[in-house]
């Protein structure tokens, strides 16, 4: 299938369904869901609705030690304390604010890919990212906060997104389980996830608080369906385009969040925004055609 083979499909279709998560993440936050509870439902949601997929395909089947340890750090690093963080600190620092920390990851990416002599991009790659990264900037510093600056406690809260995605980009790479699918690690990853975020659930909240879920059904429900998406298509990017191609998904999002706010809610932007997602468009484009080459 063309999709599974082509690095920049894969790119911006998940990004798209990454972008797509946060705009349902501010709906439910709005309706009173726990940041905690809305976390889980993204991981258990994702484990849940790629397991048939797992069962037709390669089946089901005890995981090694090594996969256990993929589990767990990936679990930890790339969905539980990301999301975890993200959807705390969006009422804390502001959208826009929060979207910059999606930009960060790339660059973040590079940084540990290189200490780590890991592939390096091209010339041309390197102004690619550079590119996509000032568009991201400009989309997210459009896109407002709050109206009185955020914390310091809460802005190196926030920091420890990028770092934290970065570092589970890189890893995924060193650590990938031989004969592992990209399904495969992806349902475990996440079931991995939710246990640990039930577990703290129980610690902090006293519950799972379920409830809140049930009074925006609908919205959990897209939720469910963007983060199974997303997670169908993130591990096979991977495998096709390394770690530092992926880690532009923050990019794709930045921009499919600009689109799906005017389009969605009449959210209005200034040019500013809309050259920014034009330089995002052309980063993606530079770093895909540095990646055939």
């Amino acid at each position: 299938m063309r999709i599974w083979s082509t690095a920049w499909l894969l790119l911006v279709l998940t990004g798209t369904f990454l972008g797509l998560q946060l705009p349902l993440g501010r709906m439910a936050a709005a309706a009173g869901v726990p940041a905690l509870t809305w976390t889980l439902l993204i991981s258990c949601g994702a484990a849940l609705a790629l397991s048939p997929a797992l069962i037709l395909g390669s089946g089901l089947r005890w995981p090694d030690g090594r996969r256990l340890r993929f589990f767990a750090i990936t679990a930890t690093m790339s969905y539980a304390l990301p999301n975890l963080l993200l959807f705390t600190v969006i009422p804390k620092v502001g959208a826009g604010y929060a979207g910059i920390m999606f930009t960060l990851s790339p660059i973040c990416t590079l940084l540990f890919a290189t200490m780590l002599r890991l592939k390096r991009p091209s010339r041309l790659g390197v102004v690619g990212l550079g590119a996509g990264f000032a568009g991201a900037l400009l989309v997210a510093i459009t896109r407002g906060g709050l109206s009185e600056p955020a914390a310091i406690s809460w802005i190196a809260m926030a920091l420890l997104i990028p770092l934290l995605l970065a570092a589970g980009n890189v890893y995924r790479t060193i650590d990938w389980p031989r004969d592992a699918g990209p399904v495969e690690l992806a349902v475990g990853s996440h079931a991995t996830a939710a246990l640990l975020l039930a577990a703290l659930a129980f610690a902090l909240l006293g519950g799972l608080h379920l409830d809140a879920l049930g009074a925006v059904p609908w919205l959990a429900l897209a939720q469910v369906g963007a983060a199974a998406a997303m997670n169908a298509l993130f591990f096979r990017l991977q495998q096709v385009g390394g770690p530092i191609y992926l880690s532009q998904i923050g990019y794709v999002a930045a921009a499919v969040g600009l689109t799906f706010g005017t389009l969605a809610f009449g959210e209005q932007y200034p040019v500013m925004a809309w050259c920014g997602a034009g330089l995002i468009v052309a980063g993606v484009a530079m770093t895909s055609l540095a990646q055939s080459t």
